[in-house]
């Protein structure tokens, strides 16, 4: 009974966006992701923050304009939270693990045997700044105009980053182990 009240009270135009908010956005959330999870290394956290983006993608709907790239909309509304998350967590007390109370929890075997283990912590250990441009760059395959603007930076700035991260990246992986 309330939902039916609530969906006669909301109108037509409302129902509509919602419908065209679903359809549009529908094929993107396991690409935001699995780019959350890059970036996070933790699932809980890129649910959460892709949750999030989708939320509030969904509120902002109406100032979408039609028939731009609806991709590096959804992936701006991502970083944009992803920096408020940072801003929060900042601000709040840090939490650290005591040693000799207990063993600590191993790696995860699975990744560590997947065959892209140096990969994996080679991109971790990138500067966050340098990071997200490669992966939006190299796994994503945005354009730098489009990294520009879901990073808010200028696009001078998103090629030297692409630069930096990719040398860092080579050095990080001439450097490992045999």
């Amino acid at each position: 009974m309330l939902v039916q009240e609530t969906e006669s009270n909301a109108g037509s135009t409302n129902y509509q966006g919602a419908e065209d908010f679903a359809r549009l956005t529908a094929g993107y959330r396991t690409e935001l992701l699995a780019h959350c999870y890059r970036m996070l290394g933790s699932i809980h956290d890129a649910e959460d923050l892709v949750q999030e983006t989708y939320l509030r993608a969904f509120r902002a709907f109406d100032r979408y304009q039609p028939g731009t790239n609806i991709r590096a909309w959804l992936f701006t509304i991502l970083h944009r939270a992803r920096t408020d998350s940072f801003r929060r967590q900042s601000r709040s007390p840090q939490t650290v693990e005591l040693t000799g109370e207990g063993p600590s929890v191993p790696p995860a075997q699975d990744a560590l045997a997947a065959g892209g283990e140096e990969i994996v912590r080679a991109m971790e250990a990138l500067p966050e700044v340098f990071r997200s441009a490669v992966v939006l760059r190299d796994m994503e395959d945005f354009t730098y105009e489009e990294i520009a603007r879901i990073l808010e930076v200028p696009v001078g700035t998103v090629m030297s980053r692409i630069h930096r991260g990719r040398a860092l990246l080579r050095s990080a992986l001439v450097r490992r182990p045999a």
